[in-house]
C-alpha cells in the first residue's frame, strides 16, 4: 500500500553554517521576500533566513489577509500602490498559487469628520493613480446589498470609499510561496533556530547567537515584527516602536453573502467572507502594550456587536476561532525601512497591521539597499533617522483597523 502514498518535502533542511553573507532574522512573509529578491534578482545567494517556529509563526500567519493601496500620504501611497501591483502577478513570479482574489474594499463612513478625510484621501490617490471613489449611501447598496445603513439605529451611514482593486491573498500560501522560492535560488531557510543575541565589534554588525550556536554574517537584517525591539536591542539599537495587540476571529462556514471587505471608519470594524464561507472579523488594535497572543471574550463581544450593527445577515452566524497577532507599532503609524545606526545591521520593522499588504515591495526595495548600497526612493521616507530628524509620515488614519 505504500507505493499509493507520495510525500513531497516543501522545505529542504540544510545544515546551519558557521556564516553567512546575510542572515536575515524571522522566517515571516517580509524576511522571505528579501531573502528572495536577494537571491532571485541581485544573485545574493549566501543568505540564511533563521526563525526560531515555524514558517508563518509570527504577524505572517496572525493576519487578515487584506490587500490594498488606499493610504493617506505622498509617501505611503506609491509604495503600497507598488505592493499591490507586484501582488497581481506574484502567483506568476513565485511560481505558487497565493490565491489572489480581487473583490473590492468598501470602507463606511458615519460621520461628516470621517467622510471629510476619506474625500481628501480620495483626492490623492487620484493623483497617483489609485482608483478609489467617494459614494453615496444608495450606491453602497448597489455595491453591498447587505449593509445596514442605519447602522442599528445608532450611527447612520452618511458614505463611503470603494477601492475595487482591493483584494486578498492566502497569507501561508504566500510565505511558503516566498519561502520555496528563495530556497529555489539557494537561500537555506531555517525553522527552529531562535536568536538569542546580536554580535557587535568595533561598533558594527557581525553577527547572531542563536540556538544552534553562534553564526558570522556581513549584514543582519531584523524581520521579526511584534519582537523588533527586543532583537533590536541586542544589538543596541532602539526603536520608538509599542507592540500591541491586533484580534480578529471566524465564524462557522456560511451561506455566501458578502464579497470583499465591508468595513466601518467610524466602528472600527471590518468584514469578509473567506473562500471556505468563514465570516472573518476584526477590530482596531487594542490600546495597550502587550506581548500576549491570547484573544480575548471581550473582543469578540465588542466585535460581534459592531459587525452585526453594518451587517444584521450574520446575527445568527456562530463564532467558532479567534487569535491575536502582535504589531510593531510606529509613533507614525509608518515602517521602518532601511540601516540602523548599527553599520551592518537593517531594520524592516514598525510594520503594524500592514506588513503583509507590503511584503512584495518591501522586499524587494530592501534588497536593492542591501546589494547597491543605494536606498531605493520608495522606502527614502522611511529610513529609521526620520524620528530624530523630524520628518514623520504620519498615516495612523489609514492604518487603524486592517
Amino acid at each position: 500500500m505504500s507505493g499509493l502514498f507520495r510525500t513531497r518535502e516543501l522545505l529542504k533542511r540544510h545544515d546551519v553554517k558557521r556564516g553567512y553573507d546575510v542572515v536575515i532574522v524571522g522566517g515571516g512573509v517580509n524576511g522571505l521576500s528579501l531573502a528572495f529578491h536577494l537571491a532571485r534578482y541581485h544573485g545574493i545567494r549566501d543568505v540564511a533566513v533563521l526563525e526560531r517556529a515555524y514558517l508563518g509563526f509570527g504577524a505572517s500567519g496572525r493576519n487578515t489577509q487584506v490587500i490594498r493601496a488606499t493610504y493617506n500620504t505622498p509617501e505611503t501611497v506609491p509604495l503600497y500602490k507598488a505592493s499591490l501591483e507586484r501582488y497581481r502577478t506574484l502567483s506568476q513570479e513565485l511560481d505558487f498559487n497565493v490565491q489572489l482574489s480581487t473583490q473590492g474594499n468598501l470602507d463606511l463612513c458615519h460621520t461628516q469628520d470621517s467622510l471629510q478625510v476619506e474625500r481628501e484621501k480620495v483626492l490623492i490617490h487620484r493623483e497617483y493613480g489609485v482608483e478609489t471613489e467617494i459614494l453615496s449611501p444608495e450606491q453602497i447598496l448597489e455595491v453591498c446589498p447587505r449593509v445596514d445603513l442605519s447602522a442599528g439605529g445608532e450611527l447612520p451611514v452618511l458614505g463611503a470609499t470603494y477601492h475595487p482593486p482591493g483584494a486578498f491573498a492566502r497569507h501561508d500560501s504566500v510565505v511558503w510561496a516566498y519561502a520555496i522560492a528563495a530556497q529555489r535560488h539557494g537561500v537555506h531557510v531555517h525553522e527552529g533556530v531562535g536568536v538569542t543575541g546580536v554580535e557587535v565589534g568595533d561598533g558594527r554588525c557581525v553577527g547572531v547567537r542563536t540556538t544552534a550556536g553562534p553564526i558570522s554574517a556581513g549584514r543582519v537584517v531584523s524581520a521579526v515584527a511584534g519582537w523588533s525591539s527586543e532583537l533590536a536591542a541586542m544589538a543596541g539599537v532602539r526603536l520608538p516602536i509599542v507592540t500591541m495587540s491586533l484580534q480578529a476571529f471566524v465564524t462557522e462556514p456560511y451561506r455566501h453573502v458578502l464579497d470583499g471587505l465591508v468595513s466601518s471608519m467610524d466602528l472600527y470594524v471590518y468584514a469578509s467572507q473567506t473562500p471556505r464561507g468563514e465570516i472573518l472579523i476584526g477590530a482596531e488594535v487594542l490600546p495597550y502594550s502587550t506581548y500576549s497572543t491570547r484573544s480575548t471574550f471581550g473582543f469578540l463581544c465588542e466585535a460581534s456587536k459592531r459587525a452585526v450593527q453594518l451587517l444584521p445577515v450574520l446575527a445568527n452566524a456562530r463564532a467558532m476561532r479567534q487569535w491575536a497577532g502582535l504589531c510593531d507599532m510606529t509613533p507614525d503609524s509608518s515602517p521602518i525601512l532601511g540601516g540602523s545606526e548599527v553599520p551592518g545591521f537593517f531594520l524592516m520593522s514598525g510594520m503594524g497591521t500592514w506588513g503583509f499588504k507590503g511584503a512584495p515591495v518591501f522586499g524587494q526595495t530592501m534588497a536593492e539597499l542591501l546589494a547597491t548600497g543605494r536606498t531605493p526612493e520608495l522606502i527614502r521616507p522611511f529610513a529609521p533617522t526620520r524620528f530624530r530628524e523630524d520628518r514623520m509620515v504620519p498615516d495612523a488614519a489609514s492604518a487603524g483597523t486592517h
